[in-house]
């Protein structure tokens, strides 16, 4: 959503570029880990021998079916790659499990939770996304490369091309600098830094109140201005798999669950009018949406997209997307963002890259007479809050952007199939959306069933 961004764009701004020398002087004195071709060849020193059980697994899951059922199925291979290393198992957690705070998506309020549960007898918390596959075998031998008395927080290390407003604008002198996860690849933080940051943690409060791009907001917070460690970037932690000694790769094709929905079940709505951005009624006109979605349209139409009138979206991909949600569950999927979730706030969908309800999601919310406390009200924040009272999570993708391809690091939309864009400020719509949304020649000849789905860019 548009307002928060520029709302915290100004002043995190100011703030961040005081900070982007400190960042550069601390990074010089991080020594890199040379990583082996082959860790199982290489001798690794017994000094940082780890055991599997010293490892606990945090899957990054969500409460809903489809969510459920990829999150148990990385588990049970996790699992059985550990059984058949004849050791101890070790501990894998799905996120949405650990607790029902409306924030728990975040990870940072769960860390002390990790702390005083796993602490003693762990070396490492290596989260991952559901998507995200592991070779248990190799992430075993990669982690031993690291002394676990020390501060480590690791991944696969991505950057902004250019300062971004979903970024506030973070080192705009030199955005190159600053590294932050790429959490299809696996990320770990070594128990000694786990046990640092819970102290922190319990010291002073989370101060931000708008959750945008979480990636690159943990690492912020791990980094403090220098005082604790910049990401360590490791090669084995990877996201295409195109390599031998990867540990991790993720999933990148377009997730297919039998045919795609139908066209004539999918009912798109734009927010638009004459004067464009200039006097628009955000909330009031989406909830008049929803009521003429809800009452006037034909009752087997299943699902409803709404959309900016600045959004570039890919209807193809979407059914595909949503072959693997049931439209009978209350389902409100898209871009999540959070608010105020450190002091009891919400999640939410913004909406520039499209908000996706099922019917069911509809019916309930409206049942609700939960609605805009004024026309011009933000509808993406006042949408998650009323959901929020219903008890309906919102399903996050990182499918949809709210913003422009130019403002995401090329490697972290090299391994997506993108279904929306945001924005055509400073450049052409119908070349990004050729470029990164229109469906290949390929994808149009394939047939409709098949599994394994991917457009190629």
């Amino acid at each position: 959503m548009r307002p928060p961004a520029r709302r915290c764009a100004l002043l995190a701004r100011l703030w961040l570029l005081t900070c982007s020398l400190d960042f550069a002087l601390a990074s010089k004195d991080v020594k890199e880990v040379t990583p082996s071709k082959n860790s199982k060849k290489s001798g690794i020193s017994r000094k940082n021998d780890i055991d599997l059980k010293g490892i606990v697994f945090v899957i990054q899951s969500q409460s809903n079916s489809f969510h459920v059922r990829r999150a148990e199925e990385l588990r049970k291979s996790i699992l059985q790659q550990a059984a058949d290393l004849t050791q101890e198992l070790p501990r894998v957690l799905l996120l949405h499990e650990l607790s029902k705070q409306e924030g728990a998506w975040t990870i940072l309020p769960l860390l002390p939770h990790f702390s005083a549960t796993y602490s003693r007898n762990s070396s490492w918390i290596f989260f991952c996304e559901e998507e995200t596959r592991i070779q248990v075998p190799e992430l075993l031998e990669t982690l031993r490369r690291y002394d676990t008395s020390k501060d480590w927080f690791l991944g696969k290390a991505l950057h902004d091309e250019e300062s971004t407003i979903i970024h506030h604008y973070a080192f705009s002198e030199d955005p190159t600098i600053f590294k932050y996860p790429d959490f299809a690849a696996g990320w770990a933080l070594s128990i000694p830094l786990l046990n640092k940051l819970t102290k922190r943690l319990k010291s002073e409060a989370l101060r931000s109140d708008f959750t945008i791009d979480l990636k690159h907001e943990i690492a912020l917070y791990i980094w403090d201005n220098g005082k604790g460690p910049p990401l360590t970037p490791v090669p084995e932690l990877c996201t295409d798999g195109v390599d031998a000694h990867c540990a991790t790769t993720s999933h990148s094709s377009l997730p297919l669950c039998g045919n795609p929905v139908k066209k004539e079940d999918i009912f798109v709505a734009v927010k638009t009018c004459k004067k464009f951005h200039d006097d628009r009624s955000h909330c009031g006109k989406t909830f008049a949406i929803l009521e003429r979605f809800l009452n006037y349209s034909h009752e087997k139409i299943a699902w409803l997209v709404i959309v900016d009138d600045d959004t570039l979206i890919s209807i193809s991909r979407l059914q595909h997307l949503l072959s693997c949600y049931e439209s009978g569950e209350p389902v409100f999927l898209g871009e999540r963002y959070g608010y105020g979730l450190g002091t009891g706030g919400y999640s939410y969908i913004t909406g520039g890259g499209g908000m996706v309800f099922s019917r069911e999601a509809i019916r309930r919310l409206l049942a609700s007479k939960c609605r805009c406390y004024s026309n011009d009200a933000p509808d993406d924040m006042v949408l998650g809050m009323c959901f929020s009272s219903l008890g309906i999570p919102v399903t996050h993708s990182p499918l949809f952007h709210q913003a422009r391809p130019v403002d995401y690091p090329e490697d972290y939309l090299s391994h997506q199939v993108p279904i929306s864009f945001h924005k055509h400020w400073n450049s052409d719509p119908l070349k990004v959306y050729v470029t990164w949304l229109a469906p290949s020649k390929e994808d149009k000849a394939r047939p409709e069933t098949r599994k394994g789905f991917k457009d190629e860019l």
